[in-house]
């Protein structure tokens, strides 16, 4: 709530998934084992995709100026990491319009065989 007080209500809610099958966690078990069996890995991974992801919205402001953040990681019940994210963007770089939206969401229809 201090949060919302000082910056505004957020703007954009992010939700970012581990994936057991990501070329980098297969290849650090080395075909040996499951992810289920290297949670180390699957952590340390995870995390690294995360510190990039999190770069991207801060640093290379792909939304936008980005005034608050605050994130918390979970683990789902079979024991892979996910990270919910709230983003508050500055003045300039709220979305306002369906254009604004337009910029970062797109959707495609696959083509029926």
């Amino acid at each position: 709530m201090a949060m919302v007080r000082k910056f505004g209500r957020p703007d954009l809610f992010v939700t970012f998934t581990c994936n057991p099958s990501w070329p980098e966690i297969l290849n650090a078990m080395q075909g040996r084992e499951r992810p289920e069996n290297g949670p180390d890995i699957v952590v340390r991974v995870f995390k690294m995709k995360l510190s990039e992801l999190l770069d991207d919205l801060m640093k290379r402001k792909v939304f936008g100026c980005v005034t608050s953040y605050i994130y918390v990681i979970e683990f789902q019940k079979r024991g892979l990491p996910h990270c919910h994210i709230l983003l508050t963007l500055d003045s300039s770089s709220k979305i306002r319009t369906k254009d604004d939206i337009d910029k970062f969401v797109s959707a495609e229809l696959p083509t029926l065989m």
